[in-house]
């Protein structure tokens, strides 16, 4: 009981310290602080800046009011006392279902716990805030030579990139890029001052990460830049993957794909554990024809790194094939089962191999005037064609996905088609596969 009065005793103070303040209370202070502020005596003091500084926090949490992030409707029924939303609605943002409540000056979005997740401020007190907030600490700084108040500039600091990161994160759940770049770039900006005790160079990758998700892979390309700049890789060297691929994007020429390999091999050699870096060279390779044995090389490491990863096993199949070493992919395809009883695009990649092999070959048949050479190229095309059926009908029997299995079927059908005639197995295989199609 005594713990319940006590959490109700808070809530009231926050509900008086609400009343007696709030937005109205929040403008007053920001115009009296900058009045403060021109007065010529006035600015030269270290107080006066600071309280400007502070003014514009308070005028930028204001809106909010008792609000705070992760609390549930019942706490904050109790805390925003007769403050009621004058619409609720159901929302989604990003894929994932929120209810929004509706007030005078402010949006809360609950999460599907009942939990306050987004304070999205539709009537700031005073525009750009915390840009404001950040200029006026730097003129306190200016005027405070001896550093008298460092600390508390520092901790303003600290206090307003993370509230530029929480609009950053917003504005991405939202789907507004733009927005989202800048506020993460502001985050980084601001830590890199030199009122700053740590230099957010997460904020600056997620300046990165947005705009390349958005398609802008040269502005991407200069923030993920400026990350290897401050030695900032991001998990498993992941910004030598971005650059790397960014740079592919920009630039098809020999200096893009020069560029994209260096990327590549610098963030190997920095973190040979990485599956993207590996993953972007394999496709380099593959794609450019150079020094295949290097692939091999470089796949047998990704396989120690990841024992258990059955889709390496099916990369090498799939790059084998590409190369034409028929017998080594076939073992590479079926070593993915081996690994993971479960997957089955090794046995898709293995019947997609043999039926490609035989289109390839029919074609050339085709085209095949001496008779002679036309009939052995039959009988190759034969063979190749009948070796996808075991390791469909594996994959078929395997896989749980019903498009996949419907894109399995489609294969095998075109494939008993062509042999119905010689066997009664070839006739009911596609009529099997068939029917399984009309339905």
């Amino acid at each position: 009981m005594k713990k319940i009065m006590i959490v109700l005793a808070l809530l009231a103070s926050f509900q008086v310290a609400n009343a007696q303040g709030g937005p109205a209370a929040a403008k007053k202070a920001v115009d009296a602080a900058l009045a403060a502020s021109q007065n010529a005596k006035k600015a030269t003091k270290v107080a006066t800046w600071m309280k400007l500084a502070e003014s514009y926090v308070q005028a930028y949490n204001a809106p909010s009011g008792n609000v705070w992030v992760g609390a549930n409707e019942t706490e904050l029924k109790l805390a925003m006392g007769n403050e009621k939303p004058s619409a609720v609605e159901n929302v989604v943002l990003g894929g994932a279902q929120y209810t929004k409540q509706v007030y005078d000056n402010k949006n809360l979005y609950f999460n599907g716990n009942g939990q306050l997740e987004i304070v999205e401020v539709t009537k700031p007190i005073v525009e750009n805030a915390l840009d404001k907030a950040v200029e006026a600490y730097n003129k306190a700084a200016e005027v405070d030579p001896k550093g008298s108040k460092s600390k508390e500039i520092s901790a303003g600091i600290k206090s307003i990139v993370e509230k530029y990161n929480t609009e950053a994160y917003n504005a991405y759940t939202f789907g507004d890029t733009d927005k989202a770049e800048s506020y993460f770039y502001k985050a980084f900006n601001t830590s890199t001052s030199k009122l700053s005790t740590a230099v957010d160079t997460s904020a600056l990758y997620n300046a990165g990460f947005v705009t390349y998700g958005a398609g802008q892979f040269e502005k991407a390309k200069k923030y993920f830049d400026k990350c290897l700049e401050y030695n900032y890789f991001a998990k498993d060297g992941e910004v030598y993957a971005k650059l790397a691929d960014c740079a592919s994007k920009i630039d098809n020429s020999d200096a893009g794909k020069a560029l994209q390999k260096d990327y590549l091999e610098k963030g190997f050699s920095k973190f040979p554990q990485s599956q993207s870096i590996l993953i972007g060279l394999i496709n380099y390779y593959v794609s450019s024809g150079e020094d295949t044995e290097k692939l091999f090389t470089l796949i047998d490491e990704a396989k120690a790194n990841e024992p258990d990863n059955a889709s390496l096993y099916y990369v090498e199949g799939n790059i084998r094939a590409q190369l034409g070493q028929t017998e080594e992919a076939v073992k590479a395809y079926e070593k993915c089962v081996e690994v993971n009883p479960n997957y089955e695009f090794g046995f898709i990649g293995e019947g997609i191999m043999f039926y490609n092999q035989a289109a390839k070959i029919q074609e050339e048949a085709q085209n095949e005037v001496d008779d002679t050479k036309y009939m052995a190229l039959v009988q190759k095309f034969e063979t190749a064609l009948k070796s996808c059926i075991d390791p469909f009908e594996k994959a078929f029997n395997m896989t749980k996905d019903e498009s996949i299995k419907s894109s399995i079927a489609e294969y095998l059908k075109n494939t008993f088609y062509r042999f119905r005639e010689e066997d009664p197995k070839y006739q009911a295989g596609y009529e099997k596969y068939s029917k399984l199609l009309e339905q």
